[in-house]
């Protein structure tokens, strides 16, 4: 007989075994029955680290948090029917963020499709476009094991090839779902699985060596460089300025510049009308994504400088048309090829302009937050940023804690900022971190939002079980914070706007912690802020803001740099 439990335990058994030998450590599992085969060999394999979730949904998000980290991804599996479908989110954000995830999801065997047997949808391509490739796996076959690790193999390259991003494997299993494990077929080692980034055309360096000779131009380091020393030996020999977007790890203090300028603050004296002018480039050196910031990205658009995006994977985030030549290539190769080459170095007065507008926009933010005795909302970002201990990572929800982070943070070194900007939702948060801190081992905090932490709070069910270190630091305005900034605020009544918009919950954060046994503290200063986060362990901080309020501290900030650029 072709098809067994036995045979269908040795299948699993051998795609384990082969992803295992390829670099996967992560395994995220919500609970089925019908993914039993593949749940055992998982649960089986002592190189495997399983984390189990209850919900669909926030398992997808914490095996993308996974992913986030190594750039290798986690196993993620389900059961049949509509528990697939709750990871659909997530792999629309791996999609775009280009983060690996290999998807299994179980599935009904061929009898039982299209007859009403319960808990059957029809998975084939059930994610569409939206994944690197979908692989029927069918039923187990002892007659083709010698394909084995061939489906494994290519569900893992899809994943983590030039173009990163998720795989979807579906496994239809046959009852009885458990059977004992036969002898695994033979490793293949002639086929090796590609996992670098393209190579510039020679054409392409050309021309970007070409453009490296303005005098005024600008770098963009955006999420996705790995090794910021690169960034700064080009910045530095050019002597052009580093706009540095808070999850590009070039974000850093001077001495780890090593001669490169970086900027911290060019969303707030870019409001100023009189720097952003004086401070227009001729050419832009955009690496990475762009930055989260609004007002850089129209002043970008404005500029009408050359622009060249270098990003190592095909995939290019340019909704103004922009950039007029998109290089795919390794990074690092091509910015140590280009530091070495001849370079036009920048007059001493463009970097001197944004040196000056650097240093006095700081000074004005210091000088606003040091008279700041309540926590604001844009006090409580810095202050995380600043408080964390070196080799920490700190996740960012979307809406007010990543723009608040990009706008107001100050360089520091041994951080790493991480955020699910793929999409820019604000979904599976908690998740996304919990999955970080699973990954990386190391001291992680999450600063979110109330609605944003909302919508993922099965995300807490056992993490304090869980072997991480997370703090929650929870911005609580008691609604959508961020719409107040939007024009709906002023051009529509409140009563209306509280509805759709402002969107109060009256959720108690500190009874909801306490349902999950996980230790709850509120702060309303800094100080306060600065020992809840020094706590070891997995806690929830809460800071209870205003909405209206925390658009008068933001208008603070922005006046009080004007002031300063003004002088």
């Amino acid at each position: 007989m072709a098809s067994s439990p036995a045979t269908t335990a040795t299948f699993c058994a051998t795609l384990v075994d082969e992803w295992v030998r390829l670099g996967v450590v992560h395994a995220v599992v919500a609970p089925g029955s019908r993914s039993t085969p593949m749940a055992v060999a998982l649960a089986s394999h002592p190189q495997v680290l399983l984390h189990v979730f209850h919900d669909e949904r926030s398992a997808s998000f914490a095996a993308l948090g996974i992913g986030l980290q190594p750039g290798i991804p986690a196993v993620l599996l389900c059961t049949s029917g509509t528990a697939a479908a709750n990871f659909f989110g997530a792999v629309i954000e791996s999609h775009h963020a280009n983060v690996p995830l290999l998807v299994c999801t179980a599935d009904r065997p061929p009898e039982l499709q299209g007859v009403g047997a319960p808990q059957t949808i029809n998975q084939t391509h059930l994610y569409g476009s939206f994944v690197r490739k979908f692989i029927d796996a069918g039923i187990a076959d002892s007659a083709k094991q010698s394909k084995w690790r061939s489906v494994a193999r290519e569900a893992f390259a899809s994943t983590v090839g030039v173009h990163r991003g998720p795989c979807h494997v579906n496994l239809a299993f046959r009852e009885p779902l458990v059977g004992e494990v036969g002898q695994l077929p033979p490793i293949d080692t002639h086929s090796p699985v590609r996992m670098s980034a393209d190579t510039a055309t020679a054409s392409e360096r050309k021309k970007l060596s070409l453009a490296l000779r303005a005098e005024q131009g600008v770098i963009i380091a955006g999420n996705g460089i790995d090794q910021p020393r690169f960034v700064f030996e080009l910045a530095a020999k050019l002597q052009w300025p580093v706009i540095a977007d808070s999850r590009s790890m070039c974000r850093v203090d001077s001495d780890t510049a090593k001669g490169a300028v970086v900027i911290s603050c060019a969303d707030v004296m870019l409001r100023h009308p009189q720097t952003a002018e004086r401070l227009t480039p001729k050419f832009v050196l955009r690496i990475g994504d762009p930055p989260v910031s609004k007002v850089v990205n129209q002043w970008l658009a404005r500029s009408g400088a050359e622009q060249i995006a270098i990003t190592p994977q095909p995939t290019l985030i340019d909704p103004d048309k922009v950039v007029s030549t998109h290089i795919v290539s390794s990074i690092n190769e091509l910015l140590i090829e280009m530091s070495r080459g001849e370079a036009q170095r920048a007059t001493t007065a463009w970097i001197d302009h944004w040196v000056k507008a650097e240093s006095a926009s700081r000074q004005a933010l210091d000088a606003t937050f040091a008279q700041q005795i309540q926590l604001s909302e844009p006090l409580v970002a810095t202050t995380v940023v600043d408080a964390l201990p070196n080799g920490a990572h700190l996740v960012l929800s979307s809406s007010m804690p990543v723009r608040d982070v990009e706008w107001f943070g100050a360089p520091r070194t041994g951080l790493r900022v991480l955020s699910n900007r793929g999409v820019n939702g604000i979904d599976g948060v908690v998740s996304t971190a919990v999955g970080v801190a699973l990954a990386s081992g190391v001291p992680t905090t999450l600063l979110i939002g109330d609605i944003a932490l909302l919508h993922d709070s099965n995300g807490l069910l056992n993490l304090i079980d869980r072997t991480v270190d997370l703090k929650i630091v929870l911005v609580d305005n008691e609604g959508g914070g961020i719409f107040s900034f939007l024009p709906q605020a002023q051009e529509l009544s409140g009563n209306q706007f509280e509805q759709l918009f402002g969107t109060p919950h009256h959720v108690d954060f500190a009874s909801l912690a306490g349902a999950h046994r996980i230790p709850f503290s509120a702060a309303t200063t800094a100080p306060e802020l600065r020992e809840s986060l020094s706590a070891s362990g997995t806690r929830m901080i809460a800071v209870r803001t205003d909405r209206t309020q925390n658009v008068s501290d933001h208008n603070e900030l922005y006046q009080a740099v004007s002031n300063a650029l003004n002088s």
